[in-house]
């Protein structure tokens, strides 16, 4: 895999981004220039034009192209921010090919979802945002195709923008966005759950997370160990498995060395309250024998395609409750939500990121967009991140 390499030029205010085509003339003190890490600062003056990353037609990594495009001026209710880091999802690649749930629309798309940077220009109508903000961003290209985050500037409508603590870097804010906000909602579904996360709202409870060393995984071990909870994770291999405890998982079980049900029901013999799921299917069964009386499965992925079949008869008795999860047609009231709890324990550094905390960072920059995509659809372990803003 390519890797990059960058050296520190802080303090940001002193630089010009040539690579960008933008000069940063800001005299502003700066936020989050925390731990070594680069900030670039909000600016107050650009070129006329902008790199990105744009496909026009579906397909493979090589339909991505680096171009110049005008910079955009942002409209009511919306946001421009200068993306610094872009993060890529598989829902990206499977946009980009025209499949799953965020497809591309038809003409010339930008990719990525999610992202972090700083708000360079506010529109009409907004209040809670203001020029100069360290924002994260999630599904900014739902239904916007020229929204992506693989361009040096986004306009973004402002409820997809949450703010990103001064103590939180660029990289964690851009690993936030559809994996954090999957999770939060998984974890906050069940009938006697809670429905916000913070320090202590899962105590007493137990979960269980189906593919702990994942993005969407690891996010939900961090933010059920953030509340509280007791916090079981299966894997399918000893390096996936150390990935997980690094996350803080309490307990791993490696399916295809063990019973998982006989391992699990061992860690909780009354069974777990809810299971996060990213393999409905192959799961089905495994997670009816470790559930209990109105335990709650949410599941947000099949991994591996398989029907999924529910035994009615043990589901009805135990009054199981199966929620699906996908956050593109989640209600305004759940975002809010999952964007204020997030943004919490990402503030609390119950949200980070890393090899010695279970998600190894893969980086690229921007013109290497296609081979970030690659990876990320090669099924690559850990976070995979796009510098977009030059160093």
């Amino acid at each position: 895999m390519d890797r990059v390499s960058f050296v520190d030029v802080s303090p940001a205010s002193d630089i010009g981004l040539e690579g960008s085509r933008v000069q940063n003339v800001n005299s502003r003190p700066q936020a989050g220039d925390v731990e070594g890490v680069w900030n670039p600062g909000p600016v107050q003056s650009v070129a006329p034009d902008m790199r990105a990353i744009v496909h026009r037609l579906p397909g493979d990594s090589s339909m991505l192209e680096l171009t110049e495009r005008d910079i955009p001026e942002p409209g009511s209710g919306e946001l421009r921010v200068r993306v610094v880091v872009s993060g890529v999802n598989p829902t990206d690649w499977k946009s980009r090919r025209g499949t799953g749930t965020a497809a591309a629309a038809a003409g010339e798309s930008v990719p990525n979802q999610d992202g972090a940077g700083i708000v360079d220009a506010v529109g009409e109508g907004i209040a809670g945002f203001a020029w100069g903000d360290r924002v994260w961003l999630a599904i900014s290209a739902w239904q916007r195709p020229a929204s992506g985050t693989a361009q040096e500037f986004t306009i973004t409508l402002a409820d997809r923008a949450f703010p990103l603590p001064d103590e939180v870097t660029f990289d964690v804010g851009a690993s936030l966005g559809v994996p954090a906000v999957t999770a939060h909602r998984a974890l906050t579904v069940s009938e006697d759950g809670p429905a916000r996360l913070h320090p202590g709202a899962l105590a007493g409870k137990t979960v269980l997370v189906a593919g702990g060393a994942g993005a969407v995984g690891h996010a939900a071990i961090q933010l059920a160990r953030w509340a509280g909870a007791t916090v079981i994770t299966t894997v399918s291999s000893a390096d996936k498995g150390a990935l997980a405890e690094a996350a803080g998982a309490h307990h791993v079980v490696n399916y295809r060395e063990t019973d998982a049900a006989e391992r699990i029901r061992a860690i909780a013999p009354g069974g777990v309250d809810l299971v996060v799921e990213v393999a409905a299917g192959a799961n089905a069964e495994l997670d009816q024998a470790v559930t209990h009386e109105r335990s709650t499965i949410a599941s947000y992925g099949n991994d591996g395609g398989a029907p999924v079949t529910i035994d009615f008869g043990r589901a009805i008795m135990h009054n199981l409750r199966y929620q699906f999860v996908l956050i593109y047609t989640m209600g305004a009231r759940a975002w809010a939500a999952a964007g204020e709890d997030v943004t919490a324990a990402a503030r609390d550094g119950a949200l980070v990121i890393g090899d010695g905390a279970g998600l190894p960072v893969h980086r690229y920059p921007l013109e290497q967009t296609a081979a970030a995509h690659d990876a990320v659809e090669a099924g690559t372990v850990g976070k995979v991140l796009i510098d977009v803003a030059s160093r």
